[in-house]
């Protein structure tokens, strides 16, 4: 009964959770990503035509045709089943890597496991991220859980999410992170597939980054502010519940983080571990600033949440326009390749200047 009620909790909470993000306005208000703060250089003479350019690269051992990756949204309700065949379809005719949502709720039943196992049947190539919450860690998941967590998706990677904000904040949070980084450490010398940890729209901070490198993760994932903010989301659903206090709360921390182009620079000038950028990506450009900043990969969840309830060709169309913006930025900065655009020359103006100087 025990087990019936957790899995019931989690596929409502699931089902929320892809509602509000579709129906409410969650994004940040008065913060951004600061991505705004950083120009590419001009190039007037790019010397080399548009059909030249080659926008693969390779990340963790394995070849992406662009440096793209559709970030962690979902999974363990029928809605997110097809929310996630229709991206993983996408993944794998674009060449482009997957995250998957959290996948607790998998360990529950066959049929929920078959929401997130959907997506390797879907993308029998491309690079799938399985997923799990360092709050969970807590709760004595096992090794042999991790496993059947990456079994699920045959993935190629795991991530690790850090969410203690959403956690104070959910009706059902678990705001228990005593020993995480410890777990962190032990699931990254027990298993065979990297390890990726990724926060949830409030960034990672230099400090927190050296921790992850020291722990033996193989990638971060800073996924800063300025897009989706998880605290709105639940301020939504506990607003629903009536639970005044959490919806109150999430109100107050509603644009709380740190924004995605410092927690980038943070991350970038303090570890040597490939950065994926996230948190607030809308364009092509944001890409190339990002990759400009020394992110390997670059990802987006919200833009292609609503093309992913359609179908898998709305979601292709909304990544190819991403994409053709990307290499558009790569044309006009004089970058032939992915390489050429991280060693490009940027300036940084603004708000995200006075954050450096003074941090």
């Amino acid at each position: 009964m025990v087990i019936k009620k957790l899995k019931n909790h989690l596929e409502e909470r699931k089902r929320e959770g892809i509602e509000v993000t579709l129906k409410e306005n969650v994004q940040a208000k008065n913060s951004t990503t600061l991505l705004e703060d950083i120009i590419l250089i001009h190039n007037a003479l790019p010397e080399m035509n548009f059909d030249e350019l080659d926008i693969s690269t390779n990340f963790l051992n394995h070849k992406f045709s662009a440096p793209f990756i559709i970030d962690a949204m979902t999974g363990g309700t029928k809605e997110a089943a097809k929310i996630n065949a229709n991206l993983a379809s996408a993944a794998e005719e674009l060449g482009i890597g997957m995250g998957l949502g959290s996948q607790r709720a998998g360990l529950n039943s066959i049929n929920t496991a078959e929401t997130y196992a959907i997506a390797r049947k879907k993308a029998p190539s491309a690079f799938l991220i399985a997923n799990i919450g360092g709050a969970q860690l807590i709760d004595g998941l096992s090794i042999k859980k991790i496993k059947k967590i990456i079994e699920m998706i045959n993935a190629d990677a795991i991530a690790i999410h850090l969410n203690p904000l959403q956690e104070m904040i959910q009706p059902e949070g678990e705001p228990k992170y005593k020993g995480v980084l410890d777990k962190i450490s032990w699931i990254s010398s027990e298993i065979n597939v990297p390890v990726i940890v990724k926060e949830t729209g409030c960034g990672i901070s230099k400090e927190v980054a050296i921790k992850l490198e020291i722990a033996g993760v193989s990638a971060v994932n800073v996924a800063g502010l300025g897009g989706t903010s998880w605290a709105a989301v639940e301020h939504f659903r506990a607003k629903k519940r009536k639970m005044h206090n959490k919806a109150e709360l999430g109100k107050l921390f509603w644009n709380w983080g740190i924004p995605t182009a410092v927690s980038l620079i943070e991350a970038k000038s303090s570890i040597n571990i490939p950065i994926i950028a996230s948190g607030g990506i809308r364009t092509g450009l944001d890409i190339a600033k990002c990759i400009s900043l020394g992110a390997s990969l670059v990802g987006t969840a919200q833009p292609l949440l609503s093309p992913a309830v359609k179908s898998s060709k709305e979601v292709i169309t909304a990544i190819d326009k991403m994409i053709y913006e990307f290499k558009t930025s790569m044309f006009v900065t004089g970058s032939r390749t992915v390489s050429d655009l991280t060693n490009s020359r940027h300036i940084i103006t603004g708000k995200l200047l006075e954050w450096q100087m003074t941090h």
